[in-house]
C-alpha cells in the first residue's frame, strides 16, 4: 500500500477496497476546512455566537440575524409594548445579513422579545436563530425570547481538567430527577443529585435536553432554539452553577448535542424562518424524517455548518461543557437514515447511501472541538458500525474520541426476553461484549434512557416483573427477585469489566428503578407519574434496592482503581458452555462467572498465569443481596494443571456458586510459595 493509505485501512485489510472512498472523504473534508477558514483555525470561523443575536456594545444594543429571504425584519417586545416600531426595524448589510443598533436604555436585561419576518408573500413571528434565553409564558403556553444580561456574569469558582482514561459516565435528565410528580431544576440537581453521582464514584455526568425544545415529552430530542438552556430547568445561571459544582466535585460534564435534526414547529424553531423552507434545511423529500417526523439539516449549506458549529464552539466557551454526545449519528451519516438495515458488510458503509455532507460536517465539528478545547472529549450515539467513526481524522476517521456500544443493551434485552437462563452461551456473551473495533474506544452499558422509555423494559423489570411491586421488602423471600438482583449485578459487571475504553448508566438504573418512563402527555392525562426518580426506594434500609445501589456504588469504585484502560481489552482464559462458566484476565485482575441457575462447582481450575491470587470483588457478598458463599479471605495459589486445555498451564482451583461472579486479583509475590 502507498503511503497516502489511511491508517485506518492499514489497520483494517477489509477496508482495502473502499481505500479510494474513504481517501476521497478526507479531502473532502480539508478541502472544507481550506474554504471555509482560509488561515486554517476553524475557531476563528465558528464565531456566529459573537456576531449574531442580541449583544450589548458599549451603549449600544446591537442585534444581528441571517435571512436572506427577508424583506422586512422588527425586533418587537416589552421595549416596543408589542408593536411594530420603526426604530426597532433591521436593516440590511449584506449576505442575507441584518443588523439593529439601539440605545442601551432601550433594552432592559429581562425584557421579552421576537422578531417579525415578512417576506414577498408572507409573515410571521419568529424566535431569533442564536437566542442564548427563551421562555414559555405559562397562561398562554407561547415562547419568547428574553434578554440575558444580567449585572453581574457569573464568576465561574473551578478550573477543572479531566482525565478520560476510562470515563464513567451517568447519564441523567434533570426535569424527571426529583421524586416529585414535577418538573426540576438545575438547582435541585445540583443540590440533591450531583452527591449522589459523586458518591455512587462516577467521573463523568452526561445531561440530556438541555438545548431548548418545545415539547417536554420528546425527551430534548426535538430543539427549537440551539443555543438557549431550556428555561423549564431554570436560568443560564443555574446550569453553569450546576455545572461549576460537578467540577468542584471531579465530575466531568457531558451534553447531549442535537445536531441530527430539529423541531417541526414553525413559531418556535428554524423550518420557515424567513419564509424559505431551505434556508437551514432540505427542500425534497429529505426534509422531514420520516421516523421522528423532524427536520433534516441540509449540511451541504456553508450557512448551515457556519451555524451549527458556532453551537458547538458556544457551549464549550459559554458554559465550559467537557465534551458532546452527538445523538443520532447514524441517522445522519446515510440517506435512508440507516432505518431498517442491518449493517452485515462492509460494503454498507461505501456504497453510495452515505451523506458525505454530513461525514464532512461531522468531522469538522470533531476538528472544532478538539482545538477549542484539547481536553474535551466527544462521543458518537451510532449503531450502524461505520468503520473510522471514532479514529482520527489524520488516520482517515471521522474524529470521534469515542463510539456507543449500542449493540450492547440490545443483545441483554434479547437474551433475556427470548431465551431461558440455562440457553445463555457464555462465548458468545463474551464475543458480543468484547467486539470493539482495535482503532476505537468505545463506551459499553447494559441499558441507558432508550430501554427505560414506555413500551420497552429495563433490565430490572424484565428480569423480575410484579413481583417488584411485592417482593422488594428484605423480609419478602422471593427467588424471583433473588435471580433478578442476581443477574442485574452480574450483568453489570460483565458489561464494565469488557468495556473497551469506558461505562454509561442511566439515572436510577444503578439501584433497579422500577417501571418505565412516560413523560407527561394527553394520553396518560398530563400525569408526572412516571417522569421522576423514586431516589427513596434506594435510600430505603428495608428494601432491596439498597443491595443494588450498594453494589453499584463498590463496582464503581472497584473498577476506577483497576485502571482497565492499561489494557484495552480483556484476554479469554476459559469458556465452559456446558456449564455456563467464563473467565478473562484484564491487567492484574481474573474475572470470574458463573451463570449456571442451579449448579454450583467446587474444585474448579480456572487457567491463571503463575502466582497467587486472592477475591477481591463478589456480586455474592451479602451487602449486595448476595448469599455470602466466598471466602474472601482465602489466599489461592496457582498450580501445574493437567486438565488445562488452554495455553496456560497453570491454575487456581476455585468453589464458583451458581449465579455468581467474582474478581481475583494477583497478589505481588518474589515466588508462588
Amino acid at each position: 500500500m502507498s503511503q497516502k493509505t489511511p491508517v485506518i485501512v492499514q489497520n483494517d485489510t477489509w477496508l482495502a477496497p473502499f481505500r479510494d472512498i474513504i481517501v476521497h472523504r478526507n479531502e473532502l473534508v480539508n478541502k472544507k476546512i481550506k474554504k471555509l477558514a482560509p488561515t486554517g483555525s476553524l475557531k476563528d470561523f465558528a464565531l456566529g455566537h459573537l456576531f449574531y443575536g442580541l449583544h450589548k456594545q458599549n451603549d449600544v444594543w446591537v442585534f444581528r440575524e441571517w435571512a436572506p429571504n427577508a424583506t422586512e425584519i422588527y425586533l418587537v417586545g416589552d421595549f416596543s409594548k408589542w408593536l411594530i416600531d420603526k426604530q426597532f426595524a433591521l436593516r440590511k448589510i449584506g449576505n442575507g445579513n441584518w443588523q439593529l443598533e439601539v440605545p442601551s436604555d432601550y433594552i432592559r436585561h429581562g425584557q421579552q422579545y421576537k422578531l417579525l419576518v415578512k417576506w414577498s408573500d408572507g409573515e410571521g413571528y419568529r424566535l431569533p436563530s442564536y437566542a442564548n434565553r427563551v421562555v414559555q409564558d405559562e397562561a398562554t403556553k407561547i415562547f419568547n425570547a428574553q434578554v440575558w444580561m444580567p449585572d453581574k456574569a457569573y464568576q465561574w469558582k473551578n478550573n477543572f481538567i479531566p482525565s478520560w482514561d476510562f470515563p464513567l459516565i451517568y447519564e441523567a435528565h434533570v426535569g424527571m430527577s426529583s421524586e416529585e410528580p414535577k418538573v426540576s431544576t438545575f438547582r435541585e440537581f445540583e443540590n440533591n443529585v450531583l452527591p449522589r453521582i459523586k458518591k455512587l464514584g462516577y467521573n463523568a455526568l452526561q445531561l440530556m435536553a438541555i438545548q431548548e425544545h418545545p415539547y417536554y415529552g420528546s425527551f430534548g430530542y426535538h430543539v427549537s432554539n440551539f443555543f438557549a438552556v431550556s428555561s423549564r430547568f431554570g436560568t443560564p445561571d443555574d446550569l453553569k452553577s450546576l455545572i461549576d459544582k460537578a467540577h468542584e466535585m471531579g465530575i466531568a460534564v457531558i451534553m447531549d448535542l442535537v445536531h441530527s435534526h430539529a423541531v417541526k414547529n414553525v413559531l418556535e424553531g428554524l423550518g420557515l424562518f424567513d419564509g424559505n423552507p431551505g434556508q437551514y434545511f432540505h427542500t425534497n423529500d429529505r426534509r422531514i424524517h420520516k421516523a421522528w417526523d423532524s427536520l433534516c439539516f441540509d449540511y451541504g449549506k456553508n450557512e448551515v455548518l457556519h451555524f451549527l458549529l458556532s453551537n458547538c464552539q458556544y457551549w464549550l466557551a459559554e458554559y465550559r461543557i467537557d465534551g458532546f454526545r452527538f445523538d443520532g449519528v447514524t441517522s445522519m451519516l446515510y440517506y435512508d437514515h440507516g432505518l431498517g438495515k442491518d449493517f452485515t458488510n462492509y460494503n454498507q458503509y461505501y456504497d453510495g447511501n452515505q451523506d458525505e455532507d454530513a461525514i464532512v460536517y461531522l468531522s469538522l465539528a470533531n476538528e472544532l472541538i478538539h482545538s477549542v478545547n484539547p481536553n474535551a472529549i466527544t462521543i458518537a450515539e451510532e449503531m450502524s458500525g461505520m468503520p473510522g467513526l471514532a479514529a482520527p481524522l489524520a488516520a482517515g476517521g471521522i474524529g470521534f474520541d469515542f463510539r456507543l456500544a449500542m449493540g450492547i443493551p440490545d443483545y441483554w434485552i434479547k437474551i433475556i426476553k427470548e431465551l431461558p437462563d440455562e440457553q445463555w452461551n457464555v462465548s458468545q456473551m463474551y464475543f458480543e461484549l468484547s467486539n470493539h473495533r482495535s482503532d476505537e474506544r468505545a463506551i459499553s452499558y447494559t441499558e441507558s434512557h432508550d430501554q427505560a422509555l414506555v413500551g420497552d423494559k429495563t433490565i430490572i423489570f424484565r428480569l423480575a416483573d410484579k413481583e417488584m411491586y411485592t417482593h422488594m421488602s428484605k423480609f419478602e423471600p422471593s427467588l424471583v427477585i433473588d435471580r433478578a438482583i442476581a443477574l442485574h449485578k452480574m450483568a453489570r459487571l460483565f458489561t464494565i469489566s469488557t468495556a473497551g475504553s469506558g461505562y454509561l448508566n442511566f439515572m436510577g438504573n444503578e439501584f433497579g428503578h422500577p417501571e418505565w418512563i412516560d413523560f407527561p402527555r394527553e394520553g396518560n392525562r398530563w400525569s408526572y407519574q412516571y417522569a421522576r426518580r423514586q431516589w427513596s426506594l434506594a435510600d430505603n434500609s428495608t428494601l432491596k434496592y439498597e443491595f443494588l445501589n450498594d453494589f453499584d456504588a463498590s463496582m464503581i469504585d472497584f473498577i476506577s482503581k483497576a485502571a482497565l484502560h492499561k489494557a484495552s481489552f480483556p484476554t479469554l482464559n476459559h469458556a465452559d458452555e456446558k456449564n455456563q462458566v467464563i473467565s478473562f484476565e484484564r491487567n492484574e485482575f481474573v474475572f470470574v462467572f458463573n451463570f449456571n441457575p442451579s449448579q454450583s462447582f467446587t474444585d474448579y481450575n480456572i487457567p491463571v498465569h503463575p502466582g497467587k491470587y486472592q477475591i477481591v470483588f463478589s456480586t455474592d457478598d451479602p451487602e449486595f443481596g448476595g448469599f455470602n458463599r466466598i471466602d474472601k479471605s482465602y489466599i489461592f495459589y496457582a498450580t501445574a494443571g493437567k486438565e488445562i486445555t488452554t495455553l496456560k498451564s497453570n491454575a487456581v482451583t476455585l468453589y464458583i456458586p451458581s449465579r455468581t461472579a467474582f474478581v481475583l486479583k494477583m497478589l505481588p509475590t518474589k515466588s508462588v510459595y
